[in-house]
């Protein structure tokens, strides 16, 4: 198990999507999500497909949040060049753990 963290709090669970398959499939064909999803490596996502808004915050290779947007279903979305990752969550997901862009979070996995 994964947890999305800022220091040492931890904000949420978190889906890591390791593969290419992973990738590509994101957060369609679900209901939603409990936690977050980080996707690495990349710079843009669409919502085509999905059943649900979502808060993406695009990242630096150092897991800086660059910028949050909040998508709704049915959207391309632009790229953020400075961008290497992203993490996914329901919209205002990012709003109540209280993080934003200049904020560094982490992923901690239970595993190591």
């Amino acid at each position: 198990m994964a947890w999305l963290t800022r220091g040492e709090e931890i904000l949420a669970p978190l889906e890591v999507a390791a593969t290419p398959w992973a990738r590509t499939r994101g957060l369609l064909r679900r209901d939603g999500i409990d936690g977050a999803l980080l996707i690495s490596p990349s710079k843009a996502v669409h919502t085509l497909g999905m059943r649900f808004p979502i808060d993406v915050a695009f990242c630096d290779r150092t897991l800086r949040i660059i910028e949050v947007v909040t998508m709704v279903p049915n959207r391309l979305g632009k790229p953020r060049w400075r961008a290497r990752c992203i993490i996914e969550a329901e919209a205002g997901g990012f709003a109540k753990w209280g993080v934003g862009p200049g904020d560094l979070v982490g992923v901690r996995d239970d595993r190591e």
